[in-house]
């Protein structure tokens, strides 16, 4: 496919990953005229979330090189935050706006309501064959695939080099208590905070499930939610004996993701979790910066981390556009198109085409390496979307003085009810 130089000089602006519904039309009609060559011209409508400050540059080049070689489709792209995108996406829902292409996380519920189209309706047989088997099961509701894998992403320890020394932290943590520690010394002998925890409404599922992880536990699976277990608790504990003795920054749950990483990336916080664009940012925002990957700290030091996939999905509406909507995926998955997309927004492609093309990026290699250690979000029950509403809203409670039993036990009667 034809590409213009746009990406590169997106690839030079884009930034740091904002932590996961539209202008829309009725579902119950067909948003479709004739042109003055008797084809049908179709306007799809497009949400997307802002994943760095490039993202809705990217998605525009990727949208007007495809209107040059499709002239009976439209489409208008609307771009909102992670924090605000499920709540436009409901009102639409409840609007009957629905947009017909969606980049979001979880899926399972509206596909338990009927509301997507199987992929089979919206890509080629040769697209969805190219998905990675692991990534393409993980987008099935009862065993029929609704989304098709957009991003892959890990999260790894990103370290402050000069922070350890002037605390005199000679080791890179690979445990809890040597995270604990190191977060310590550098709090006490610096100007600057030991650990992030971001716990606020941005992405508190995201750092629950990194420490979750790091002791055998997880949020479940399509079958049940299990947030109240032994190893989530002992992992929430530890959480919040890190934020009671004061080796992170203050009040966690009312830390967004994204704000705390510019912190770090400002030189002004000892160590963090954080994703691949995080490295372009640093080298963009703050080259001089002395720092470093590592993997997760965990309990016992055994790797384990987060792994982070989203996914694009069509909302069937009447059905009038699932040949449009076919087009375009066809179109953005193709090596070329979809890779450039994936690379400059720093992410992990989830095509077999597009693995093979980006083997040899240096960047990615260390995230990539992680994934098989990764654990994911539990998308394909339809009882996660509550789920993850309960650990944003809830989960920040460690640092109020809570339990992080009572804490757990909250979040999980909530999943309950929506089960």
């Amino acid at each position: 496919m034809k590409r213009t130089t746009r990406t590169a000089v997106v690839a030079l602006s884009a930034t740091a990953a904002l932590l996961l519904s539209s202008c829309g039309f009725s579902g119950g009609e067909s948003d479709a005229s004739t042109d003055a060559a008797g084809g049908e011209n179709t306007t799809l409508e497009m949400l997307v979330p802002t994943y760095s400050t490039g993202t809705k540059a990217l998605w525009e080049g990727v949208i007007e090189d495809f209107e040059a070689e499709h002239s009976n489709i439209s489409i208008n792209l609307e771009v909102q935050s992670w924090e605000n995108l499920e709540g436009v996406l409901k009102t639409k829902l409840q609007g009957n706006q629905a947009p017909d292409i969606y980049n979001g996380g979880a899926f399972a519920e509206f596909a338990a309501e009927g509301l997507l189209a199987p992929v089979s309706d919206v890509a080629s047989p040769e697209t969805i064959e190219d998905f990675q088997p692991a990534f393409a099961d993980a987008e099935k509701f009862e065993g029929t695939q609704y989304g098709l894998p957009l991003i892959a992403s890990a999260r790894a320890l990103f370290y402050n080099e000069t922070l350890m020394d002037e605390a005199g932290v000679q080791d890179v943590p690979k445990t809890w208590d040597e995270l604990y520690e190191a977060s310590k010394l550098i709090s006490e002998k610096t100007k600057a905070d030991g650990y992030g925890m971001p716990l606020g409404s941005e992405e508190a599922q995201g750092e629950s499930l990194i420490w979750f992880a790091g002791n055998g536990g997880n949020f479940g699976d399509a079958d049940s939610i299990s947030v109240d277990t032994p190893e989530n608790l002992e992992a929430a504990e530890f959480m919040k004996k890190m934020i009671d003795d004061g080796v992170t920054q203050n009040d966690p749950g009312a830390t967004q993701r994204t704000p705390m990483l510019n912190t770090f990336i400002q030189g002004q916080l000892g160590f963090a979790y954080a994703l691949p664009q995080t490295v372009g940012q640093i080298e963009k925002e703050n080259p001089d910066l002395k720092y470093g990957v590592t993997t997760v700290a965990t309990k016992t030091g055994e790797p384990a981390t987060l792994g982070v996939a989203d996914r694009l999905m069509s909302f069937k509406n009447d059905g009038s556009k699932s040949s449009a909507v076919k087009e375009f995926m066809d179109y953005f998955y193709s090596a070329d198109v979809y890779t450039d997309w994936v690379s400059t927004e720093g992410f992990l492609p989830t095509t077999q085409s597009g693995s093979e093309k980006l083997a040899g990026d240096e960047v990615l290699k260390p995230f990539l390496d992680m994934l098989p250690n990764a654990v994911f979000y539990p998308t394909t029950n339809p009882a996660w979307n509550a789920t993850d509403g309960a650990f944003k809203s809830l989960m920040g409670e460690l640092g109020t003085g809570k339990s992080a039993e009572d804490v757990l036990k909250g979040i999980q009667a909530k999943a309950d009810a929506a089960s």
